[in-house]
């Protein structure tokens, strides 16, 4: 395996796992970086998506406790199958508009300067939001969470098919909106990661199967790996962050790194690759 790509996966890795669960997108900041590494072909479409697995095992591990416990509660608490159920419920979405909609999606908005776009508008979205009261959210906690209201936080997670808009934003900043705190908007916004983005890798890695052959495994596992442990990092602290902070400064990054992307590209300083 040529190094140098092994490094380009490592780059890739690292970005996917810092910025996976936080409201800047991930996807839209792998297109960037695929279009500079020129990292960015057909099979470097499926390694961006197939990557995100190592970044929802640091989640699992992070809330292996709770994930656990719901397990073994299961059978016998309503609680538990409450939790589960407003789960799947808020994962149903995602799964019919992406088969319906993602081949098209992929084919024309998966570009540099609509992530730029985006991200632009995500972050005057995030200041909108953070400007109201937490005093008034309606629920502080998952167990508070009604089957409409996960339904509700499964079509905004639907939002972020378009790339640059971003999952965490989407549903975290979208929960917020409608009624959640804070902390169970971020709490929610990671359980719900965990079918999605482990479906959504599981069907890329199916469907674009004839593109890959065992010589890519190191590629790949290089992906995983710095995926994982950079997430894993950015979870734990991402926890600790919103105890006392709120999301502003991610929207003036996004704003920022939005208006740096597109004057590149219209100034030709950049040659970003569509």
């Amino acid at each position: 395996m040529d190094t140098v790509l092994l490094v380009k996966a490592a780059i890739m890795g690292v970005v996917e796992g810092l910025t996976e669960f936080l409201p800047i997108s991930s996807t839209g900041h792998l297109i960037l970086a695929g279009a500079l590494l020129g990292f960015d072909d057909e099979k470097a479409k499926v390694f961006d998506i197939a990557i995100q697995t190592g970044a929802i095992l640091a989640v699992i591990i992070v809330y292996w406790k709770k994930i656990r416990d719901t397990v073994a509660a299961l059978p016998t608490s309503r609680q538990a199958q409450r939790f589960t159920v407003n789960v799947l419920i808020a994962f149903i979405p995602a799964v019919i508009l992406g088969l319906l909609f993602g081949k098209a999606i992929k084919a024309h908005l998966f570009t540099p300067v609509v992530v730029a776009s985006t991200f632009i508008l995500g972050g005057f979205i995030i200041l909108w939001a953070e400007k109201r009261p937490q005093s008034e959210a309606r629920i502080q906690n998952l167990d508070s969470m009604t089957p409409l209201d996960a339904l509700k936080v499964g079509l905004v997670q639907c939002l972020a098919m378009i790339p640059g808009t971003s999952r965490s934003g989407a549903t975290i900043i979208g929960g917020m909106l409608l009624g959640l705190s804070r902390r169970a908007a971020t709490d929610f916004s990671f359980f719900l990661a965990i079918p999605t983005l482990i479906g959504a890798g599981a069907y890329s890695l199916y469907k674009e199967r004839a593109l890959l052959s065992m010589a890519d495994l190191p590629l790949f596992g290089v992906g995983l790996l710095f995926s994982f442990v950079n997430a894993w990092i950015c979870v734990r602290w991402l926890l600790g962050y919103i105890s006392t902070h709120n999301f502003v400064p991610f929207a003036w990054y996004r704003i920022a790194f939005g208006l740096v992307v597109l004057g590149t590209a219209w100034s030709g300083l950049v040659s970003w690759a569509p």
